[in-house]
C-alpha cells in the first residue's frame, strides 16, 4: 500500500488572499450596519458574514470604528456625480424617487447604512465628516460656484428627504401622481441647481 500524501516539504503552502479577504470583510460589515446599526452589530457578526476569521478584522482595519470608517467611506462614492448630466440630473432624480425603493438595489443599502449611522452617538460625528468629505464637497464642485455651499446642504437635504418619503412609501407613484410629482419635484431640484433659471 502507497501514501498518497505529499511530503510536508513538498506541499506548497496554501496562500491567502488578503485583499479578497479584506474586501469580503468590508462588503459584510457594510450590511450588517446598514441593518443592525453599529452598536448592535458584532465583530463576530461580521466575519460570519464574511466567512473569516475575526481575528483578521483588526489586522485589517484596526478595530470596529476602523471597520465602520472604511466601510462608510465605500459606501459615499464622491465619483457618482461627475458623471451626471446637469440637463438631465432634475429630472432622472424626480423619476428615480418615484419609483419603489428596492431594497436589493446598492443605493437603498447604501441609504439604509447612513440612516443607521445617523442614529448611534458613537458614529454620528464619523458620518458628519464623510457626509462632508465624499458628498457635500463633490457636489459643491459640481454646483460650481461660491454659493456652492449652500446650494449643496439644500440639494442634499432634498436629495435625503425624497430618499426617505420613497423609503417609507415603499410602492412606486402611477398615474397622474406620479406626473405630478416628477414634475414638481424636477422644478424644485431645478431651483436650487439653477436658480437664475
Amino acid at each position: 500500500m502507497t501514501d498518497l500524501a505529499e511530503p510536508a516539504h513538498l506541499v506548497a503552502p496554501r496562500r491567502r488572499d488578503a485583499a479578497a479577504t479584506r474586501a469580503a470583510i468590508l462588503e459584510a460589515a457594510k450590511r450588517a450596519f446598514a441593518v443592525t446599526g453599529y452598536d448592535r452589530t458584532s465583530l463576530r457578526d461580521i466575519a460570519a458574514l464574511a466567512g473569516s476569521d475575526v481575528a483578521l478584522i483588526p489586522r485589517y482595519f484596526g478595530g470596529k470604528e476602523g471597520l465602520f470608517t472604511e466601510a462608510l467611506k465605500a459606501t459615499i462614492a464622491p465619483d457618482r456625480l461627475r458623471d451626471w448630466d446637469r440637463r438631465r440630473f432634475s429630472r432622472d432624480v424626480a423619476e428615480m424617487m418615484a419609483g419603489a425603493a428596492d431594497i436589493a438595489d446598492p443605493r437603498t443599502r447604501t441609504f439604509q447604512f447612513l440612516l443607521q449611522a445617523a442614529t448611534s452617538p458613537t458614529t454620528a460625528p464619523l458620518l458628519g465628516r464623510a457626509v462632508q468629505e465624499r458628498f457635500l464637497a463633490p457636489i459643491r464642485d459640481w454646483l460650481g460656484d461660491e454659493a456652492g455651499q449652500e446650494r449643496a446642504r439644500v440639494l442634499a437635504a432634498i436629495y435625503i428627504g425624497f430618499l426617505v418619503e420613497r423609503l417609507i412609501r415603499g410602492a412606486a407613484l402611477e398615474g397622474v401622481e406620479r406626473t405630478a410629482f416628477v414634475d414638481r419635484v424636477t422644478a424644485v431640484l431645478e431651483g436650487v441647481i439653477d436658480p437664475q433659471a
